[in-house]
């Protein structure tokens, strides 16, 4: 229905479980949509564990692999209310198909609407730092700037960008963050396999390779519960960011 109306000069949003658009709605996301490049925005909700009491069914862990890798695909990440709405703005007004990752979490609100600069594929450094740059996407940006405050309490100084548009991903931004900090972590709600991590180092690969370390769930399936006890069991705090920083620091060295 979605691709039928983008024909017809609409710009219709497709909004489904994250977990069932890249399973049980993959073959026409590719053909029909990406294929053709038709002008559809994808709203994948209850991405990551979000979803967190209905367990591996529902968990989206392997969505942001999938759409990177279409063609023509844009992918989105937002990490707070305020990011939401303005990629929704944004994601309206591009042309072309996009996936917007969206959480059922409740997230609290960590960017100031007036002074934010929403634009599809540029990251936004949100906290300065000489030491190593911590990259982030998603509600694991909260769980990065906690881990920046753990950090700044040993006396090193972390970096913290927000890097929401995973495709096309702000390569000037990570060179530049490679070559001034010397280490990369990066952190996301999704598998290590496939998703921010993996996008970022096929760039520093190639152009500026640094030490790095990924925070993500380690390649397994996931299981119902607390919300923030899942992310805590498969990884995804303050501490184990700040435990990964330390540890590529001791790379770098």
């Amino acid at each position: 229905m979605a691709a039928g109306l983008a024909t017809a000069g609409k710009i219709p949003f497709a909004n489904t479980f994250a977990a069932f658009m890249v399973l049980r709605a993959a073959d026409p996301v590719r053909s029909l949509i990406a294929y053709t490049g038709l002008n559809v925005k994808l709203a994948g909700t209850y991405a990551g564990l979000s979803d967190s009491y209905d367990g591996a069914s529902h968990h989206a862990i392997a969505d942001i692999a999938f759409m990177r890798a279409l063609p023509n695909m844009t992918v989105v990440s937002v990490s707070d209310p305020v990011e939401a709405e303005l990629a929704t703005r944004a994601v309206a007004a591009h042309k072309g198909p996009v996936y917007l990752r969206l959480s059922r979490a409740e997230v609290p609100v960590i960017l100031d609407k007036a002074r934010y600069n929403f634009e599809i594929g540029k990251g936004v450094t949100l906290v300065d730092g000489s030491d190593l740059t911590i990259v982030a996407t998603g509600y694991m940006l909260v769980k990065a700037l906690e881990a920046a405050e753990i950090l700044a309490k040993r006396g090193i100084k972390a970096r913290v960008v927000n890097i929401h548009t995973i495709k096309p991903i702000d390569v000037g931004l990570l060179l530049q963050c490679a070559r001034e900090t010397g280490a990369i972590v990066t952190a996301e709600e999704h598998n290590v396999y496939g998703g921010l991590g993996s996008a970022v180092a096929e760039v520093l690969s190639r152009q500026c390779p640094v030490p790095m370390e990924f925070v993500g769930i380690e390649d397994t399936f996931t299981e119902s519960g607390d919300y923030e006890k899942l992310l805590a069991k498969y990884g995804l705090s303050a501490a184990r960011i700040a435990a990964r920083a330390e540890v590529v620091l001791q790379r770098k060295a």
